[in-house]
């Protein structure tokens, strides 16, 4: 009789994923095929047989942070606990080489335009010295992709444009993942109606440049609101946010769609990255301190609940202390809601490097910190208002410091960048819609009440979105 063996069990396969939520999703997707190739995903890099890490290369921090968790990952493979080291995302896009030769436990790379061929290069089926194409991406995925969301599914995020055509002087991003170039507005709509399904309930538009969504497909500026408008019309998800807004693309007409459309929640995020016209002529970018002021209160008459988010950058090649200083002043003037301060990272490949680093590092670092005490006075004064109103949240789950504890986040708090809002009191499921009367407040997290359920969540969430036919994807 012929022996019958054990089946083969699936490979159990981790993902590291670093930087921006763009790359989240491209991490996502990536999760999605290797499911629907057999892959078992695992958490942590103990349980799994082979790691892929999904590196981000903005700036010198991130670029160390991706080699300093490639080389972690090493070293477990040399100690016997990991079969195989994948890197994948923009490192892998534009410096695989460099990799390979400096790092050999590398096995292989998946390069931003081969999503799909993440379960070849998991399953040793690519072969060893094959490099992505080392240039800027150029492909664009669409609805009909799998998906593994990884964000707990109560938020998901949509990517409705890829790459990026701004000129700023701090940024090689267009070096990594290409020119602008929009999706689809039918494709958008089918992949959140998708994520409705699955049981998302707060999607979250992004892109490098979202407000200039559309521009390449001939809608001019129009483009953002008009796909606003058909995800509306075509869901009944209840939030709806923007994220990474570009001050010259920003239609203003999109505030007066926010003030009719209370699922369109009243926020925006709008890197603005300094305040003095010199710094950001020397950035490559438009306006100052006098235009940014005039569109925040036109945009705060019309939302008069608008929350707005913010980044700047210190230490970047022309501010000297006056520049600062007028920094300084805009963010007390302005009274932002969240803000992110980074220190310029200089780098060979920015657009900017002619410009040098003149800045020493001790300065960079001293003005963040003090440009961050400032803002954290504010948001400090600006959260004590809050106290005794009653607003509505959602819920997400469990916090990490206690499963009897429930956080969730009110409409003025973005996903994973702007604190929480913890619920002492009240009964409620992930992805509740909830009314919360706030009881107390802290320079970023909140504390409140449950009042009532607003929207129930549905009673089932799915975390996969598998891959749609060629035809019915058309």
């Amino acid at each position: 009789m012929k022996k019958v063996g054990r089946p083969r069990r699936p490979v159990r396969v981790g993902m590291i994923g670093l930087g921006c939520a763009k790359n989240l999703v491209d991490g996502e997707v990536m999760l999605g095929h290797l499911v629907e190739h057999g892959a078992e995903i695992v958490t942590g890099v103990d349980a799994a047989d082979v790691v892929v890490v999904n590196t981000c290369g903005f700036i010198d921090d991130a670029k160390r942070e991706s080699i300093e968790a490639i080389l972690e990952v090493a070293r477990h493979k040399a100690a016997g606990g990991v079969r195989r080291v994948v890197v994948a995302g923009c490192m892998a896009q534009r410096y695989a080489a460099e990799l390979a030769a400096e790092i050999p436990e590398i096995d292989a790379f998946v390069g931003l335009d081969e999503l799909e061929r993440a379960p070849e290069a998991v399953l040793g089926r690519a072969a060893p010295d094959r490099l992505p194409d080392q240039r800027g991406a150029l492909r664009l995925y669409d609805h009909a992709a799998p998906r593994l969301l990884s964000t707990g599914g109560v938020f998901a995020y949509l990517k409705v444009a890829e790459g990026c055509n701004n000129p700023c002087a701090f940024c090689h991003i267009p070096a990594m993942r290409g020119a602008f170039r929009s999706r689809p507005l039918a494709s958008l709509a089918a992949e959140a109606r998708r994520l409705e399904e699955a049981g998302v309930r707060e999607l979250v538009l992004i892109a490098q440049d979202t407000t200039r969504y559309g521009e390449d497909l001939g809608l001019g500026r129009a483009g953002l609101r008009r796909l606003l408008e058909a995800l509306l019309a075509g869901t009944t998800l209840p939030w709806i946010r923007f994220m990474y807004a570009y001050p010259a693309t920003l239609e203003p007409a999109i505030f007066r769609l926010m003030a009719r459309e209370p699922r369109l929640v009243p926020y925006l995020d709008i890197p603005l990255q300094h305040a003095s016209r010199k710094v950001l002529k020397l950035m490559k970018r438009g306006g100052g301190a006098r235009s940014y002021r005039e569109m925040l209160a036109a945009a705060r008459e019309q939302v008069p609940e608008l929350a707005v988010r913010t980044t700047f950058i210190v230490g970047f090649p022309g501010e000297e202390e006056a520049e600062f200083e007028e920094l300084e002043r805009f963010v007390d003037e302005m009274r932002f809601d969240h803000v992110g301060v980074f220190a310029y990272s200089h780098q060979a490949e920015n657009p900017g490097a002619a410009l040098g680093d003149p800045v020493p590092a001790r300065v960079k670092e001293r003005r963040r910190r003090a440009l961050m005490k400032r803002q954290e006075r504010i948001s400090r004064e600006n959260h004590r208002r809050l106290r005794g109103a009653e607003l509505l949240a959602i819920v997400e789950g469990p916090s990490p410091e206690s499963e009897l504890l429930l956080q969730g986040r009110l409409r003025r708090q973005a996903p994973e960048v702007d604190g929480r809002l913890l619920f002492a009191d009240g009964a409620a499921r992930a992805g509740d819609v909830v009314r919360v009367r706030v009881t107390r407040s802290y320079a970023f997290d909140l504390v409140g009440e449950i009042r009532e359920v607003v929207s129930a969540a549905p009673a089932r969430r799915a975390a996969l979105l598998p891959s749609l036919p060629a035809a019915v994807a058309t």
